[in-house]
């Protein structure tokens, strides 16, 4: 199933920058000529108004900045605060996160603290605050699915897919965990460092670091006027990191025995952002490495239907492989499949 992009918006003078180029054995192939132009050039984009330059190489980062690992050896840009705590914190919670993800887990566990990391979320990212009139869709939907970079155990990644899920809106996801063999080059290479989250928008050319101009340009371009909530935007150093902390890490680090090898078609994840079992789907992508279409159903989601069509229930987290034909809901099941799945012994 393609991604669900009913409706359209006028544009000016788009710039499309197309899907990602082809990796292999974690080097790109080819940049495509729609890419090419914005390698390592320095962007500008209007957010709410004013025009926002997206940081280059030569510039220092904020103290406040959302690049929370850097993981090559050339990666460019300072480190901020975020940047050493979770330094240190990521080896910490190494130590604590039940080790090979593949393997049997404690799912009482599991569930109690994905549960207690939606409770400290709880305001954000579990319906949609876009108002349908009479049934309706009155606002903009991307033509172009929007394409994140991100992973899964990064606070300000979490703050943009939160919005997400307010704004209802489809996502194409490239998860870049530590040890990435893929997608963090190829952030590197589109927008000259290795820092998360990083948003292409293939239907206005814009492309954007820092999560709070994320979330700011989401919401101004298919907000319907509306303005992200001063707690969105300001409570992940307050309440952010504790998913992080609570999951002991999972969702940061790509699982040593993941193919390598990329699938040839997206897998299609319903979820929406503060379910506590989707939470847990999501890790077992990002520690694969898998890129998926993010398809958000929270609450009062215009794909409530769909999935209901799809799965006979409004429970997520419901899975499309296309490569295989597998369809199916249940987080354990569905972890147990991937990890069988894409699994290099496989």
């Amino acid at each position: 199933m393609s991604s669900f992009t009913s409706g359209t918006h006028p544009l000016s003078s788009p710039r499309n920058l197309g899907p990602p180029p082809p990796v292999s054995g974690g080097k790109i192939q080819s940049l495509s000529p729609r890419l090419s132009s914005i390698h390592l050039r320095r962007r500008e984009s209007p957010i709410n108004g004013k025009w926002v330059r997206r940081k280059t190489r030569s510039q220092a980062k904020s103290a406040d900045s959302d690049d929370p690992v850097i993981s090559a050896p050339n990666a460019q840009g300072g480190g901020g605060p975020s940047t050493s705590f979770l330094s240190v914190l990521c080896p910490l919670l190494k130590l604590f996160s039940g080790g090979d993800p593949s393997g049997q887990r404690n799912d009482a566990l599991e569930v109690a603290t994905s549960s207690v990391s939606t409770l400290a979320r709880l305001p954000w990212g579990s319906r949609s605050v876009i108002n349908l009139k009479d049934g309706e869709i009155t606002v903009p939907v991307p033509p172009r699915p929007l394409q994140l970079f991100e992973f899964e155990a990064c606070p300000f990644c979490r703050r943009v897919r939160e919005a997400m899920t307010e704004l209802d809106l489809s996502v194409e996801v490239y998860p870049c965990p530590k040890g990435s063999v893929r997608h963090r080059e190829l952030v590197r290479s589109l927008g000259g460092k290795e820092q998360f989250p990083f948003l292409i928008d293939p239907n206005t050319g814009v492309s954007i670091y820092e999560s709070s101009d994320i979330v700011n340009y989401l919401f101004e371009k298919y907000g319907n006027g509306k303005n992200p909530s001063a707690g969105l935007l300001q409570s992940t150093l307050i309440t952010g990191w504790m998913p992080t902390i609570l999951r002991a890490g999972r969702g940061m680090t790509l699982w040593e025995k993941a193919r390598r090898d990329q699938p040839p078609g997206m897998l299609e994840l319903f979820s929406y952002e503060n379910n506590p079992y989707a939470r847990i789907v999501r890790e077992a992508l990002c520690e694969l490495e898998l890129p998926y279409i993010l398809q958000n159903v929270g609450e009062g989601s215009r794909r409530e239907k769909i999935l209901m069509d799809l799965s006979g229930s409004k429970e997520v987290p419901f899975i499309i492989d296309p490569n295989t034909g597998t369809k199916m809901g249940d987080y354990k099941k569905i972890l147990d499949y991937l990890f069988q799945t894409y699994s290099s012994a496989a």
